[in-house]
């Protein structure tokens, strides 16, 4: 499921579209495509995982799901769930969940929430935290309420990094430490994108997807956890299970 940083570079990569017309609609999404032919792409957004593009009087949004992907001139070998072509050039969405929406987009997300927005409060993502002190802190991360754009990379690597075990229930970790899990939550998500950016993720992963830990030399548990069944990749030596 691609997280938080990879929408960012994903709205990076639809500039150029921006303020060009959809000239043809394509794709075997059952909603009702063709409202978008013809008009033109006002505005490019984010909110965690959600992909935001603005039409006049309503915004298509984007979301992967676990195994969503996209081109962007180019096509892959099977039907795409939506395409858009333009004039010069293509964005094409597979295996994702297409909506349209009809609201104002104030009106529907809380930007704040947003770690990688520059309206994110840690302020209220702490408010919220202490509303569920008996929720394990592996499933509170992936709270998209709380950590919109925080998946399962970032939630492994920021309980790594902060050594803390991921079955920990929220209420029971420090206050000092939940501190240091909400502010390494927002910049690990931006030192995702920037290795991203560079196509060197993978080589900066300590933990996710890791057999064994770095500091202590370990093997690391590998287990699904809390009620979302995620998997966790966690040392039980230097990663403090608080209960």
């Amino acid at each position: 499921m691609p997280e938080g940083p990879s929408i960012i570079l994903l709205k990076e990569e639809c500039l150029p579209f921006l303020g060009k017309k959809v000239i043809r609609v394509e794709g075997n999404t059952k909603i009702e495509k063709e409202r978008m032919a013809n008009k033109k792409i006002l505005f490019i957004k984010s909110w965690g995982k959600h992909f935001l593009l603005g039409f006049s009087g309503f915004t298509l949004k984007v979301h992967f799901l676990m195994f969503g992907s996209y081109t962007i001139n180019a096509k892959k070998d099977r039907p795409s769930r939506l395409s858009l072509i333009f004039s010069k050039g293509e964005i094409n969405f597979y295996t994702c969940s297409v909506k349209f929406l009809e609201e104002d987009l104030d009106e529907l997300y809380d930007w704040s929430a947003d770690v990688m927005s520059d309206l994110w409060d840690p302020k209220k993502a702490r408010k919220k935290l202490k509303d569920q002190s008996d929720v394990m802190i592996c499933d509170t991360l992936l709270e998209q309420d709380i950590f919109a754009g925080v998946g399962n990379i970032i939630k492994n690597e920021v309980l790594y990094r902060v050594r803390i075990h991921p079955e920990s229930p929220v209420g029971k970790i420090p206050a000092a430490k939940l501190t240091s899990i909400i502010k390494e939550a927002r910049q690990y998500s931006f030192d995702f994108l920037e290795w991203k950016r560079l196509y060197v993720l993978r080589k900066h992963w300590l933990a996710h997807n890791k057999k064994t830990c770095l500091r202590c030399d370990l093997p690391f548990v590998r287990k699904h956890t809390g009620f979302r069944h995620r998997r966790s990749f966690f040392c039980t030596n230097c990663q403090k299970l608080y209960v």
